[in-house]
């Protein structure tokens, strides 16, 4: 698999780079790259992502700085995908209406989520493992479930557990 006519910032990890299809994009400084991952034309990946194994990031999706996308995410930049044009031939390069997708920076998106096209999903918001995303996903939530719904806020979470727990307060004599 190729690595063709990208824009590759400095210090950039692909990790096993016969195993990736990377062609057409942006990856910026300091981002790690999985291996069995496509970045298609005319996605950016922002600086210090990770994007782990099995991943799929379509043409069309913009990726914020400092995202973690989990195993196997997969991403579609077409809300009403056919295969074939009412002529009936295959659809090709202009044949459809491409819908982009936005993350913002510090979201995390959980292994085997699925994005579905014309999606924003909010800086610092965490895409539970699994969840299927069919709404824009607000800054800071927690989201998961098919469809995903909101179930939470990272900043609570994240207060919760900067606290000490039982066993570290305990104080041996």
């Amino acid at each position: 698999m190729p690595i063709t006519d990208a824009d590759i910032g400095h210090d950039v990890g692909i990790f096993y780079p016969d195993l990736v299809n990377i062609y057409g994009c942006e990856i910026k400084t300091g981002s790690r790259i999985g291996p069995f991952v496509e970045i298609q034309r005319g996605s950016t990946i922002g600086p210090r992502c990770k994007i782990s194994s099995h991943s799929f990031i379509c043409e069309g999706v913009s990726i914020g700085a400092e995202v973690f996308v989990g195993h196997g995410v997969v991403f579609t930049n077409e809300r009403y995908p056919e295969a074939t044009n009412p002529d009936g031939t295959l659809k090709r390069d202009g044949d459809w209406e491409l819908v982009e997708t936005l993350v913002g920076d510090r979201a995390a998106i959980g292994s085997n989520a699925t994005i579905v096209a014309g999606i924003t999903i909010g800086e610092g918001a965490l895409v539970g493992a699994g969840a299927v995303v069919t709404r824009d996903v607000p800054p800071y939530a927690i989201v998961a479930g098919c469809p995903a719904r909101v179930i939470g806020d990272t900043r609570q979470k994240r207060a919760r557990s900067r606290r000490p727990s039982a066993a570290k307060s305990l104080q041996i004599a």
